[in-house]
């Protein structure tokens, strides 16, 4: 009898013992891997008003570890002008794409945002602003980690916005910051269609008093957009409270800016040297509006009473700023259907990628008959 050469029978005999072993183990993992759930599949919770609110999906900056805020798909710097008539202040508006800087420049680390003092042209004064690129944002919570400028003449803006007649803000005026008895002004405010006929001089408009000096160190400020219901906080001390028609109903982004304009009932200025806003991160939670994304929800969403298919979002508070730097999308076994913007906008796959490549292995077997 023809003896075949020692290698063939010495790989023919490794195959039938390991192959058998082999077949159980790959498809033991993937039925492992396609049962195994990701953590936050039905999103992400927390008390607005004593209740619990669950919202669907996210957007995480955490802008001290961007480098170049222009490769950043989730946000977009924006360039426009505003005349004097339409800013109604003594001075327009001019918004500069290189006033939204990042990495180390400046004296802050993390995303700065620019009011130039001393770079006034054609009656306007050079600021900043960047905006979500998502326009889905519907329900939700929205936080900040904000340190702002010390130099009068400006105003910080952290809001959500639709239009003019629909718009949810928290503004910092640095002109009425006061050391001398610890007074340092937030106004929160909702612009609505009765505002905008009166001029902006309607009601949904709130001035109070923040717990702390906000030009020393990072703060969170943080808004919550429920139906009907909006909720300003600092470091999770509810400052104002607005209910009723006045809140939106409508999609709208996030903006954070920074600017001045002169006149003296609001920003004041322009301030006499170039005043900062300082970012360290925005958190945002929310529903989307769009019917897409929706459907992605449901399709990953299986059981919200699961373990860990919901979760609790960690709250700031005045004596624990440690949360503030816990972001989603850094843990492991993240949901992977939590795209942001752009290519590189999507959240982790973490296991995912393996039970396809598991899945296409054992289809291609199948068709060649090695199983």
């Amino acid at each position: 009898m023809k003896r075949l050469p020692r290698s063939y029978t010495a790989h023919e005999s490794r195959c039938s013992t390991l192959w058998p072993t082999l077949h159980l183990a790959v498809l033991l993992l993937f039925f492992l891997l396609g049962s195994v759930a990701a953590d936050c599949e039905c999103g992400y919770s927390t008390s607005v008003d004593g209740a619990s609110h669950v919202f669907t999906d996210l957007i995480e900056s955490d802008f001290t570890r961007v480098r170049d805020i222009s490769d950043d798909t989730d946000w977009s710097r924006q360039a426009f002008n505003m005349s004097s008539e339409v800013a109604r202040g003594d001075f327009g508006e001019m918004f500069v794409v290189d006033n939204v800087a990042s990495g180390s420049t400046g004296t802050e680390k993390g995303l700065q945002l620019i009011v130039q003092g001393q770079n006034v042209e054609e009656n306007m004064v050079p600021g900043a602003e960047i905006d979500t690129e998502r326009e889905d944002v519907l329900w939700g919570t929205f936080r900040a980690g904000l340190k702002l400028t010390s130099i009068p003449g400006t105003c910080a803006a952290f809001f959500w916005y639709y239009n003019d007649t629909a718009e949810i803000d928290m503004e910092f005026l640095s002109k009425d910051f006061d050391t001398s008895n610890n007074s340092y002004p937030v106004n929160l405010v909702l612009h609505s269609k009765e505002a905008s006929q009166a001029g902006y001089n309607a009601g949904n408009y709130i001035e109070t008093n923040l717990p702390f000096n906000p030009t020393t160190d990072f703060h969170e400020y943080r808004i919550d957009f429920i139906p009907g219901k909006v909720l300003f906080y600092a470091d999770g001390q509810l400052l104002g409270q607005v209910n009723g028609s006045a809140v939106p109903t409508m999609a709208g982004h996030l903006v954070l800016q920074h600017w001045s304009n002169g006149n003296p009932l609001w920003s004041g200025g322009p301030p006499t040297t170039d005043a900062v806003l300082a970012v360290s991160y925005v958190k945002a939670y929310f529903n989307s509006s769009t019917e897409e994304r929706n459907k992605d929800w449901a399709g990953r969403c299986k059981d919200m009473s699961g373990p860990d298919s919901v979760c609790e979002i960690p709250e700031v508070t005045a004596s624990n700023s440690t949360p503030g730097q816990f972001f989603f999308s850094d843990q492991n076994n993240m949901t992977n259907n939590q795209t942001v913007s752009g290519e590189n906008g999507g959240r982790r796959l973490e296991y995912g990628w393996l039970a396809t490549l598991l899945r296409m292995v054992l289809a291609y077997s199948l068709v060649l008959g090695l199983w």
